[in-house]
């Protein structure tokens, strides 16, 4: 550029690409513009999600890092980062479904997800019948000609609920239904395409990123045919991820391991405590032997059963409420998997969609708290508990 002008010098500076050597540690690409020698290189980037870099919607290198890194921590084909969690499932859902399509979907989600499949079902002509996920003859029943997905969530949110998931994917086998499976709450602990999932996704806002500091969602698949189909429709939808955001969870990636096994032995210290408690007259965990799908949870999930639990007081819809309102070293948000321990009462926030039956019918109590396990010391965390259980009873 030293024969042009100093205004055209300064809109082109130089771009430099490593030579000799490698970054050890996955690089920001902020920009979003790729540029090429020929029109048909560009044109043919634009044919699928592992092409060249052109346009960052639809690629980024420090995005791609992160679909590869979560692809193979789940056993997938291929990984489509999103800009949130909803994100991840508005893309596979809306991706793959389409008027008149029939889904089944377990009663204990997600209050995200379960407002998005009443949308789809509200606005766009999509059925949806809802399981209680304890019983495969339950699917084998719902199944139509017209069934796509099978919707699950691996620890359901936030009865933690565990899907037996082997037997649920056998029940479709064959049908040519997808199934589809939530794995936020079990990261590590549990490998859903393993046990037959067709599509795995991830609020990477939780668990993978770990740290409250970003919003991201990844969904991965086990056939690179539906993670193309998705991927076009992603493009479209806007909804694939920023760099910055892709690089912090990257880099939380690298401690969620020695994470998710410390809140993990955490969480099942505060619910044998919590199991204890007269203030308390249920607590749902799987580490637990009394849980209902303890022996399921031993079989699925591996080194611990997750960093979330939940629990149901005595005084019901106001104690929950006051209860979660007077922690102090907690703190009172909608979020999980962070390395901060996290308090919510589902009935009153994140649920606040479901009314009292649709509550019950997911297995909500109204007095039931929603906690995630962080970092502190278990005995910190004990002791914050007990003051604020003092205070709702």
């Amino acid at each position: 550029m030293t024969g042009h002008h100093p205004q055209t010098r300064a809109v082109h500076p130089p771009v430099i690409a490593p030579e000799g050597s490698r970054p050890l540690a996955v690089p920001i690409y902020q920009g979003h513009l790729f540029a090429f020698d020929a029109a048909d290189d560009l044109a043919a980037a634009f044919a699928g999600p592992d092409g060249a870099f052109f346009y960052a919607r639809m690629g980024n290198p420090t995005v791609r890092s992160l679909e590869r890194a979560v692809t193979e921590l789940e056993g997938g084909a291929g990984a489509l980062a999103t800009a949130s969690g909803m994100g991840a499932v508005n893309a596979v859902l809306m991706g793959l479904l389409r008027s008149g399509d029939h889904v089944i979907a377990q009663t204990a989600l997600y209050g995200g997800t379960y407002a998005l499949l009443t949308n789809l079902a509200e606005r766009w002509g999509v059925d949806v019948t809802f399981v209680q996920g304890d019983d495969p003859a339950e699917v084998r029943d719902a199944l139509r000609p017209t069934t796509r997905l099978l919707y699950l969530e691996t620890i359901a949110n936030p009865t933690t609920h565990v899907t037996d998931l082997p037997a649920f994917t056998e029940a479709v086998r064959g049908t040519g239904v997808l199934t589809v499976v939530d794995n936020t709450f079990a990261p590590l602990l549990c490998k859903p395409i393993d046990h037959g999932v067709d599509i795995v996704v991830h609020s990477a806002t939780k668990f993978l990123s770990g740290h409250g500091d970003i919003i991201g969602g990844i969904a991965v698949f086990a056939d690179p045919d539906v993670h193309r189909r998705v991927w076009h429709h992603a493009i479209e939808l806007g909804s694939t991820a920023d760099a910055h955001a892709a690089w912090l969870t990257v880099r939380g990636l690298a401690t969620m391991p020695m994470r998710v096994a410390r809140q993990s032995a955490s969480a099942l210290d505060i619910a044998r405590r919590l199991a204890g408690h007269p203030s308390v007259t249920r607590v749902h965990y799987p580490g637990l032997p009394d849980h209902p799908q303890h022996e399921v949870a031993r079989r699925l999930l591996r080194d611990g059963a997750g960093g979330v639990l939940a629990f149901e007081l005595t005084g019901g819809r106001d104690a929950g409420r006051v209860f979660s309102e007077s922690v102090d070293l907690i703190s009172l948000g909608p979020s999980l998997g962070n390395i901060a321990t996290l308090v919510m009462h589902p009935a009153s926030t994140s649920h606040r969609q479901m009314d009292a039956p649709t509550l019950a019918a997911a297995g909500i109590a109204e007095g039931l708290v929603r906690l995630s396990i962080g970092l502190e010391h278990p005995e910190d965390i004990w002791t914050d508990i007990t003051q604020a259980l003092h205070k709702a009873t």
